[in-house]
């Protein structure tokens, strides 16, 4: 369970080993116990007894930005990682197998992509046929990647990069197919979002990267030491490798919201310079919608958890792998 506190004027105090949330509806008392993290946007306000439940209790505290990313995370000193980890993590990130590691990564990634759109129902024949198009393209740069090639990442990044861009803009484009006609929308955009679908797309990325950051500190793994994202300083750049084997359960909830047609002009607003915001309405409902589908049980290799939990099994078999680079 997550608590949420993205309105203006919300509060989180401590009592006893709960929390209370007072808010303009009222006040609500929640135990600590089951609580997995607590997300604080501007306007909201947390006490320091509040920080203490949480910190005793492992659950995560994290400030997140209006697109939904965190920009700061109080966690337990109970995370601490082993030198092993993170001394076997700067060995891979220069190795061999971490060609192999992050070529894996969005081959599946596209697969997904595949797997996304041939989940969904073209409207008429003429759209069946873009949609098997575009699934044999994505499928000719699977196997590009397959045969690509190099003694460490930094050889064959800028290829890569190039493919899975080209790769997913054929996905995009496709995506719009399924999208009512007044909401399709030309390009993935993202600082800022140019219409209400990418805007909830960014949002739910952000949500997404808060968790994929969180099971990594978990595991005992340095976030700001990634593989083929390795230049932008001071950011976790390793969220950013990962997030590719995830991105597709955030497009999933987005497409099918939108297609359903619960988005309202009451989900966003627009600002002078044409960038599209979520406002608190549509925030709610996908944060719900996030949250419902991240708690539905999956089985991935043999195991069956949330797929919220799923993240943090992939973490934890990502950090033995870096502890047997020592």
């Amino acid at each position: 369970m997550e608590l949420i506190l993205n309105t203006f004027g919300t509060s989180l105090s401590r009592d006893n080993e709960a929390f209370v949330i007072v808010h303009k509806d009222g006040k609500q008392r929640v135990p600590a116990q089951g609580i997995k993290s607590i997300q604080i946007s501007r306007g909201a306000q947390i006490t320091s007894d509040a920080v203490l439940l949480a910190i005793e209790n492992e659950i995560e505290v994290l400030f997140m930005d209006k697109t939904g990313s965190p920009i700061g995370r109080i966690w337990s000193p109970k995370y601490g990682s082993v030198s092993t980890i993170r001394k076997g993590q700067l060995s891979f990130t220069f190795s061999h197998d971490a060609v192999d590691w992050i070529k894996g990564i969005i081959r599946q990634k596209i697969e997904n992509q595949q797997a996304l759109l041939l989940m969904m129902q073209p409207s008429n024949n003429v759209d069946e046929q873009r949609v098997k198009k575009a699934i044999s393209r994505l499928e000719d740069y699977r196997s590009k990647i397959a045969s690509i090639n190099g003694e460490i990442v930094s050889d064959v990044a800028a290829t890569l990069r190039g493919w899975e861009g080209v790769a997913s803009n054929i996905y995009f484009e496709t995506i719009n197919l399924f999208l009512p006609e007044e909401l399709r929308f030309a390009q993935r955009s993202q600082h800022p979002a140019t219409d209400v679908v990418n805007a909830m797309l960014n949002y739910g990325y952000g949500l997404l990267y808060a968790r994929i950051e969180g099971a990594l500190i978990k595991t005992g793994i340095d976030p700001y030491i990634g593989v083929m994202h390795r230049d932008d300083y001071n950011r976790p750049v390793l969220v950013y490798d990962v997030i590719e084997l995830y991105r597709v359960w955030v497009d999933f909830v987005v497409v099918t919201l939108v297609a359903q047609g619960v988005v309202t002009d009451e989900y966003f607003s627009v600002k002078p310079d044409g960038s599209y915001w979520l406002e608190a309405l549509g925030r709610r409902v996908l944060i719900q919608s996030f949250n419902d589908y991240f708690e539905e049980v999956i089985t991935q290799k043999g195991i069956t958890r949330t797929r919220g939990h799923q993240i943090f099994l992939y973490a934890q078999d990502l950090a033995q792998t870096f502890k047997r680079f020592n």
